[in-house]
């Protein structure tokens, strides 16, 4: 077996066997394919695609490209969320504390945050002194003590996929239903989950720019996880302006403490996404017969104080100082406040989610590269959302500035994702669909 034919035969749209896709995925990890083979052979994929049965076939490669985690000795079934990543996304940090507080077993291995899209684990360790680097002995401590915990991913788990992403962003490779479907689930099954429920973006800070491309791409990971035996369901949510109001990873997490203190109503689109979320996290873990049943127990986990207590005893597990939860602002002090006014007034019409995350990123919220380093503190906090007035000279957002070598920079980037109307414009969904198996 060669791996040029291979390339031929997918640049020619055929499909490929198992053992050929074990051929490549292995060959690859073990350093026998080169680069430039796989990079020619990924773009094949984007542009002739691969079924349901060969996408199937490249998850399960991947994810025994590696090491596997075993979660079997954990109560309960073990639920996973996983988001394709977003701007000012916190929805991990709020439901998995509820969750675990309803009953659930969240055990969750989390990622980075590059370019504009923010990471989990950046947002944790704004907390001074947590790490996110534990053993899996004591990871699973944790969740047996707490219910939920969220770490880093195991150096051994899917290699496979490490490598291909580096590839993939460098060769612009990145939007492939079959590469980004085999890429997300090979990470959930190696980690042991028994349910996954899927957070699928759309919109101008999304990977699929439209609801359409975003349903293509759940409907793909829902038959894997059914294929596979594991319970999952996709949600397609907005992401054409910010989902919540803080950008920022201390800032992101203030917001978080704040929404679980009940701090943050009902009517606001974190609160509603998360509720939605978490409700299908409790429905696919067997713990609520449906969504009416599952938003009554996590409004009790709520108000209740449970679900910021389970967080809290998360940030402690992992060596986090826990005063923030009372005096989050801790989080996010720096140098200068500075209100952003735009250039002129009206209804906002659309906000270019993407062009505000690399605002937030030159600030130093994000890195460009992967190993750059970050200001946990620094961001912006959003005043308006999409269809808000906005007077002339009105403060549309707060950036929280440290550095201001590129201020000028990141205030051009965020004024440039407005585009504003004289009339109000229609309201737009922040839920667009449901799949499930």
């Amino acid at each position: 077996m060669r791996m040029v034919d291979l390339i031929e035969a997918k640049r020619l749209g055929r499909e490929h066997t198992g053992e050929e896709i074990a051929f490549i995925i292995n060959g690859f990890t073990n350093d026998q394919v080169p680069d430039y083979q796989m990079s020619a052979w990924m773009m094949a994929v984007c542009l002739q695609g691969m079924t349901e049965k060969e996408t199937s076939m490249l998850t399960m490669a991947m994810k025994d490209s590696g090491s596997t985690v075993d979660l079997s000795d954990l109560p309960g079934v073990k639920v996973d969320k996983h988001s394709t990543g977003g701007v000012g996304d916190t929805t991990t940090l709020v439901i998995g504390p509820l969750v675990a507080a309803c009953g659930g077993t969240v055990a969750k291995m989390s990622g980075r945050g590059l370019g504009h899209t923010g990471g989990t684990l950046d947002k944790l360790e704004s907390v001074p002194g947590l790490r996110i680097g534990v053993s899996e002995e004591r990871f699973k401590q944790i969740v047996r003590e707490n219910g939920v915990c969220v770490i880093g991913q195991t150096e051994g788990l899917v290699p496979a996929d490490k490598k291909m992403y580096q590839l993939r962003d460098v060769t612009n490779t990145v939007q492939s239903v079959p590469l980004i479907a085999s890429s997300v689930m090979s990470k959930k099954l190696a980690a042991g989950t028994d349910a996954i429920v899927l957070d699928v973006k759309t919109g101008s800070g999304a990977f699929m720019q439209t609801p359409d491309e975003a349903r293509a791409l759940a409907r793909t990971m829902v038959k894997i996880g059914a294929l596979l035996n594991k319970k999952t369901v996709a949600i397609i949510t907005d992401m054409n302006q910010p989902l919540g109001l803080s950008v920022g990873n201390g800032l992101e997490m203030r917001e978080a403490i704040e929404l679980l203190s009940g701090k943050i109503p009902e009517s606001d689109p974190l609160y509603a996404v998360c509720m939605l979320l978490a409700s299908h996290m409790l429905m696919v873990s067997g713990l609520a017969e449906n969504e009416a049943e599952a938003k009554v127990k996590l409004t009790r986990a709520l108000v209740s104080g449970e679900g910021l207590k389970r967080l809290e005893g998360m940030l402690k597990a992992l060596g986090g100082d826990t005063a923030c939860i009372k005096e989050p602002d801790v989080l996010c002090r720096v140098k200068r406040k500075l209100p952003v006014t735009l250039f002129g007034e009206g209804y906002i019409h659309a906000m270019h989610a993407e062009r505000i995350g690399i605002a937030a990123q030159i600030l130093g919220a994000g890195r460009e590269q992967k190993g750059d380093p970050i200001d946990y503190a620094v961001g912006l906090v959003m005043h308006k959302r999409m269809g808000d007035r906005v007077e002339k000279g009105e403060s549309v957002a707060t950036f929280y500035v440290n550095a201001e070598e590129r201020l000028e920079e990141a205030l051009e980037m965020f004024r440039s994702a407005f585009v504003l109307g004289t009339e109000k414009p229609a309201h737009a969904p922040m839920v667009y669909d449901v799949i499930t198996a």
